[in-house]
C-alpha cells in the first residue's frame, strides 16, 4: 500500500511540474531556471545519499560517464525542453515528451539489440501518427513558425532523453541512481548555467514569491524528492510495472494545464494525443508482458 502512495505521490508532483515550469518562466529565462532547479534538486540529492549514509563523491573513472550523462539529460534534454516550452502549453509539452518510451523502443532495437515486437511497433506507429495530429496542420503551412519551432524542440528534447535512457542502461546499470541523478543534474547545470551567461538577459528576472515558489516545487519536490523516491520505488517492484505507472504523467499534465491556465485543445490535439497514449500504453505493456514471462518460467526455489 505504501508503494501505491509513493507512486500516485510522484505521477502526481510529475505531472503538476508540466504546469509549474510554464509559470516559471514567466519569472526566469529558460536556461537560468532550469539550471538553478536542478542545481537545487542535485544537491539536496547528495544530502539525500549522506543521510542514507551511501557514498556519495564520484570515482574518477566515473567523471566521464557523469559528464555525459549530464550533458544529454540536463544539458540537452532540459535546455531544449524549457526552451521550447515558451511557445507550446504545459500539457501539449507533457504529451510530446512522454514519446520518449516510444522512441527508446526504437533507439534499443538498434543500440541496444532489443527485438522490436509487434505490439511494439503498433505502438510506435501509433505514437507517430498521434504526433502528425498534436503538431497540427500549421506544421504544414508554417502560419505559426513559433509553435511550430517549440514542438521541434520538445521533440528534440524527448530523442535526447531517449538516448540518455540507453545511455544510462549502458553505462550506468549497476550504479547507484540517486548518485548518477544528482552529479549529472550538477554537471549538466553547470553547462546550463554558461550558455545562461552568454545568451539570456538577467534583468527580466523577478525574484519574487511565487517565482521562487517554481524554483522550491521542480528542486525539491520534483527532483529531488520525487527521484529519490522513485529509485526507491524501483528497488521494491519491477521497473516495467513501475513504469506503466507513468503514463498517467501527461494525462494529469494536461489536466493541471486546462485547470490551473485554463488550456484548451483543438479535437487535432485530442485525437493526437489518444493515439500517443495508445502508442505509450503499448510499448509498457510489452515490456510489462515480457518481464512477467521472464519471472514465471524462472525456476522457483523449493524449501
Amino acid at each position: 500500500m505504501i508503494i501505491f502512495w509513493q507512486i500516485a505521490f510522484i505521477t502526481l508532483i510529475w505531472g503538476y511540474t508540466w504546469v509549474v515550469m510554464k509559470i516559471g518562466l514567466d519569472y526566469f529565462p529558460p536556461f537560468l531556471f532550469s539550471t538553478l532547479r536542478l542545481m537545487l534538486g542535485g544537491f539536496l540529492l547528495l544530502v539525500v545519499l549522506r543521510f542514507f549514509k551511501i557514498p556519495w563523491k564520484p570515482e574518477k573513472k566515473d567523471l566521464k560517464p557523469l559528464f555525459i550523462m549530464g550533458l544529454l539529460m540536463s544539458t540537452g534534454y532540459f535546455g531544449l525542453l524549457t526552451f521550447g516550452m515558451q511557445f507550446v502549453s504545459s500539457g501539449e509539452t507533457a504529451v510530446l515528451v512522454y514519446l520518449m518510451p516510444i522512441l527508446v523502443s526504437l533507439l534499443a532495437h538498434y543500440l541496444l539489440g532489443e527485438r522490436l515486437t509487434l505490439i511494439k511497433g503498433i505502438g510506435l506507429i501509433s505514437g507517430l501518427i498521434g504526433l502528425l495530429f498534436v503538431i497540427g496542420p500549421q506544421a504544414f503551412t508554417y502560419k505559426n513558425s513559433e509553435t511550430l519551432l517549440g514542438q521541434v524542440l520538445i521533440l528534440l528534447s524527448a530523442l535526447v532523453w531517449a538516448f540518455a535512457n540507453i545511455y544510462s542502461k549502458k553505462q550506468f546499470t549497476n550504479y547507484n541512481k540517486e548518485k548518477m541523478t544528482a552529479w549529472q543534474m550538477i554537471m549538466g547545470s553547470t553547462l546550463l548555467l554558461i550558455l545562461s551567461l552568454f545568451t539570456e538577459d538577467f534583468s527580466i528576472v523577478q525574484w519574487n514569491g511565487s517565482g521562487i515558489l517554481t524554483l522550491l516545487f521542480t528542486g525539491i519536490l520534483s527532483s529531488a524528492a520525487a527521484f529519490a523516491i522513485w529509485f526507491r520505488v524501483l528497488d521494491k517492484i519491477e521497473a516495467s510495472t513501475a513504469s506503466m505507472a507513468l503514463m498517467l504523467v501527461p494525462f494529469f499534465g494536461l489536466v493541471f494545464g486546462w485547470l490551473q491556465l485554463g488550456e484548451t485543445f483543438t479535437l487535432y490535439q485530442l485525437i493526437g494525443s489518444t493515439l500517443i497514449f495508445l502508442g505509450i500504453f503499448l510499448v509498457s505493456f510489452q515490456k510489462y508482458a515480457t518481464s512477467q514471462m521472464k519471472y514465471e518460467h524462472t525456476p522457483k526455489r523449493i524449501n
